[in-house]
């Protein structure tokens, strides 16, 4: 629910175009080699998701920036605590340019 909830908050915010997918085969949109391709940049919510990425697309994962939020699966879609959490990180790694 961490990237549908940032989907959600930045789909409205002209710095970004955003798509949203999820690494686990149950995910409503699984990240494909397109949805990657697409993509300036990649935020993934944790290390095991840019891991998933460097096994099974290593030509993306070494010419596309990806960046950690570092941010557990702890919340539900749209919770309070996780919107402001998304909103302090996004920001910092946006005036860092890392995206």
């Amino acid at each position: 629910m961490r990237s549908a909830t940032a989907h959600k908050i930045y789909e409205v915010d002209d710095r970004f175009e955003v798509k949203s997918a999820g690494t686990d085969k149950t995910a409503n949109i699984v990240l494909t080699e397109e949805l990657l391709n697409w993509a300036d940049s990649i935020v993934v919510m944790e290390n095991h998701h840019r891991n998933h990425i460097r096994k099974h697309f290593p030509h993306i994962y070494k010419n596309k920036r990806i960046v950690c939020l570092y941010i557990p699966d702890d919340y539900d879609y749209m919770e309070t605590e996780l919107i402001v959490i998304l909103k302090n990180k996004v920001e910092d790694v946006y005036s860092r340019k890392l995206i």
